[in-house]
């Protein structure tokens, strides 16, 4: 066998093993060292936007309750939350602290998977576990994980929505979801439980929306999500 003929079972078998690596680490079974061992070992690093773990305690505030998921979507967000401390930290803080409780919910907690700003990104929850971000008992909440952009005074939008689209495009990858399947929250449609209200699709995130809806900006969004895949 030659070695032009090698060559791509060792890049297929390559690929395999940062994917795997990648869902380990995404999912809290290995840390960070570990993955960059990991990697190191088969030669390979991939191309990821730096996170930072700083994850909900098990068993307490909005992990009390704690249900596995199969990731199939990705649900961006917007926080609309402009103080000026409001960054990716305040907010994965204030998750781990159980400072975000919703009455609407059957948790009692808001949750999501990943804070976002111009300079770096936050980890709430393991990939392969449900939050509470999009639609209560919907499909949005079981299937999809949920990346919140920050809006902080003094934050730059921009560079925001550059390292979420790094982020989500890495998702994308590592859990093989589409790009049809990277939807705003405003995607979901909120019935809410206890009354069953109808609360509509919310205008989330609104800077990427036009007239409450996915268009032209959102488009953009996707787009610039796909060059980096």
């Amino acid at each position: 066998m030659t070695f032009t003929r090698i060559t791509p079972v060792i890049t297929a078998g390559v690929t395999m093993l940062v994917v795997f690596f990648s869902i380990l680490y995404l999912s809290g079974t290995i840390k960070s060292q570990s993955l960059t061992i990991g990697m190191a070992a088969i030669g390979r690093i991939p191309t990821a936007p730096p996170i930072e773990k700083f994850l909900i305690p098990e068993g307490k505030f909005g992990r009390h309750r704690m249900a596995r998921m199969e990731p199939k979507y990705i649900t961006i967000h917007s926080t609309q939350n402009y103080s000026a401390t409001a960054d990716a930290y305040a907010h994965a803080r204030a998750l781990a602290n159980g400072a975000l409780k919703s009455r609407s919910n059957s948790l009692g907690y808001l949750t999501w998977h990943f804070s976002v700003d111009e300079k770096s990104i936050y980890q709430s929850l393991p990939v392969i576990e449900r939050g509470e971000h999009a639609d209560y008992n919907g499909p949005g909440n079981r299937n999809s994980i949920g990346i919140e952009m920050c809006e902080n005074s003094g934050n730059s939008r921009e560079l925001t929505i550059e390292r979420t689209a790094e982020l989500a495009a890495w998702l994308m990858t590592r859990y093989n979801i589409p790009i049809s399947n990277v939807v705003p929250h405003q995607h979901w449609k909120r019935i809410r439980p206890g009354d069953q209200r109808n609360l509509g699709h919310k205008n989330c995130p609104h800077f990427l929306m036009d007239n409450g809806k996915p268009g032209p900006k959102w488009q953009a969004f996707l787009e610039q999500i796909e060059s980096k895949l």
